[in-house]
Formats: structure tokens, C-alpha cells, sequence
């Protein structure tokens, strides 16, 4: 029976590991593009800027398809109706100016990093967690400061690919350090 969770334990751990791989590189190249597409609302921007909630929606599909049914899963299932209803107020907030998209993406900041801050303690005995958690407290204070910039006179999309690359930085930590023992995190 042990044998059982255990193995479990390592097929849960490996399909962590390569989501959190693949939302690193996500993040790396979506931020390379925001970033290329300048701070104005092209089409091409708000496309982006509908596209990174809408992979997270899938990100924690597959994440919740491979977790337990315990309180990480429930905690992805809040991630999924989150960051739809971020994707779709994105793509709302766009018509609307940047000062909109930066209420809407603040406010998804701080959701899902309340969220990200619950699933990384409640997954803390699998290790790697640590990074996940901090990621989580950053979005909500990112979140806050995304929300404070959209009351100035010129507001910018720049920093959204600052807090994609430092999300997926954080993702790529945590997928390291889950190939290690939750002993050593």
C-alpha cells in the first residue's frame, strides 16, 4: 500500500514539475511580447493581455486534473473561476483604456495570489513550495500596486511583464526544487 502512494506521490510530483516548467516558459515569452508590443492597447497587446489569464484557466485545469481531490484541488478550482473572469474582464477593461486593464489585471493579482498562497501551503509536505508561496504574497502586493498606478496620468502596461517574468521565475524554482525531497524545502 505504501508502494501505491508512494508512486502516487512521484507521478503527482512529475506532472507538477513539467506544468511549472511549461507555465515558466509561458511566461518568459509572453513577457518578451508584451514587452515588444510597447504600453499601448494594440490589438496585438490585448490579445496578450487575454491570452495570460486564459492560460492560467488551463494551467490549473491540468494542475487539478493531476492533484488530489483534496485542498489544492479546491483551491484550483477558485483559480479556474478567477482567472476566466479575469480573461473576460481584460478583454472588456481593453476597450476601456489601460487605467481599466490595470484595475482589472490588479484585482486578478490579488485573487489568484490569495489562491496561490493557499494551494502552496496546503501542497508544502510535497517541497518546492517556498517559492510558491512567496510568489503568491507578491501578487497580492503587486496586485495593489497595479491597481494604485491605473489613478495616474500616463498608466503603463510595462510592469505586467515584469510580474509575468518574476511569476515564472518563481515557477521555474519551484519545479527544481520539487525533484527534491519536501525535506530539503
Amino acid at each position: 500500500m505504501a508502494s501505491i502512494a508512494s508512486a502516487e506521490h512521484v507521478g503527482a510530483t512529475t506532472a507538477l514539475r513539467r506544468l511549472y516548467v511549461t507555465r515558466f516558459v509561458f511566461a518568459a515569452a509572453w513577457a518578451a511580447l508584451l514587452a515588444v508590443s510597447g504600453s499601448d492597447l494594440t490589438a496585438g497587446a490585448k490579445l496578450l493581455l487575454f491570452v495570460y489569464p486564459a492560460f492560467d484557466v488551463v494551467a490549473a485545469v491540468v494542475d487539478a486534473r493531476s492533484a488530489r481531490s483534496d485542498g489544492p484541488a479546491k483551491g484550483l478550482y477558485a483559480n479556474i473561476a478567477v482567472s476566466s473572469l479575469a480573461a473576460v474582464g481584460v478583454a472588456v477593461a481593453g476597450t476601456s483604456g489601460v487605467a481599466d486593464v490595470l484595475r482589472v489585471w490588479g484585482a486578478w493579482a490579488i485573487l489568484s495570489g490569495l489562491v496561490q498562497l493557499f494551494v502552496g501551503v496546503r501542497r508544502r509536505p510535497m517541497g518546492g513550495q517556498w517559492a510558491m508561496i512567496a510568489s503568491g504574497g507578491i501578487s497580492v502586493l503587486a496586485g495593489a500596486s497595479f491597481i494604485q498606478s491605473a489613478s495616474q496620468d500616463d498608466p503603463s502596461l510595462t510592469a505586467l511583464a515584469g510580474y509575468a517574468t518574476l511569476g515564472g521565475i518563481f515557477f521555474l524554482v519551484s519545479a527544481i526544487r520539487l525533484s527534491r525531497s519536501p525535506r530539503q524545502d
